[in-house]
């Protein structure tokens, strides 16, 4: 097999050159990672899961109209997308109290939010990932005031999206996070949703059972398995047969 040319490797995937111009192929490593890579260790089918949970929410949202860099699943890790110029912005959906805005405004965890709050937080793990302002992000140039309308629209359209499917497998959004890119076809840009949705990126919190939680969030805690949380998510939507267990290790339907 030919050496294959890579583009960039980050906290939890591996990018390549793809086939074709204009794409790349995405690897899904098994490393786990917290508080910004302070924390790391390795959980064994991390990447088989996330790859294949990825899959079936782009899938989804290319089916409503919502536009993605996701072309199609090569294997059991990797999967074709799109090359796009990624905005240095990650875009917070919150439908729960947790986390960081429980931390910084005292909302006690749990809370449900009056509406949905979009949240911006710039790229930079040497500064921490910071909350920003749409009036940082024009000032700087990271984003248009048009990019930033667009951007909080397609983040509350993956919002409904994934709030339905969740809720229909007796799961709770709490919040996600998403990265958005732009591809070019001469002067005209269109915006996509870029780089994975998957428990990585996700609060997941199971409805019959409010202190189970089926995200990294244990892991930040140093109180659960990934592994059977993420292999139960997979399980609930079907991504896995009906007969895998927390005791059995990923057996994914090709």
């Amino acid at each position: 097999m030919a050496r294959r040319n890579k583009i960039y490797e980050g906290k939890a995937k591996i990018l390549y050159e793809g086939p074709e111009p204009g794409t790349l192929i995405q690897y899904f490593k098994d490393d786990a990672k917290a508080q910004n890579a302070q924390k790391s260790t390795v959980v064994e089918g991390k990447g088989v899961l996330n790859n294949r949970l990825s899959e079936f929410f782009m899938n989804g949202l290319n089916a409503i109209g919502v536009p993605t860099h996701f072309i199609r699943r090569i294997n059991m890790r990797e999967q074709l997308i799109r090359a796009v110029e990624m905005i240095p912005l990650e875009v917070v959906v919150r439908n729960f109290a947790a986390g960081e805005i429980s931390q910084r405004l005292g909302i006690p965890e749990g809370t449900a939010l009056p509406r949905p709050i979009v949240e911006f937080y710039f790229k930079d793990d040497a500064l921490g990932d910071p909350l920003v302002s749409e009036e940082h992000i024009i000032a700087f140039g990271w984003a248009a005031q048009q990019d930033l309308d667009d951007m909080v629209a397609l983040a509350l359209r993956v919002n409904d999206f994934m709030s339905g499917v969740m809720m229909g497998v007796g799961i709770r959004l709490a919040d996600f996070k998403i990265e958005i890119g732009r591809i070019w076809d001469g002067d005209y840009q269109r915006l996509v949703v870029a780089d994975e949705i998957s428990p990585d990126s996700c609060r997941l919190w199971d409805m019959k059972s409010p202190v189970e939680r089926l995200d990294k969030d244990p892991f930040r805690r140093e109180a659960s398995n990934l592994s059977e949380a993420y292999t139960e998510i997979a399980r609930r939507l079907g991504v896995l047969p009906s007969n895998v267990t927390h005791a059995t290790k990923p057996t994914l339907i090709n």
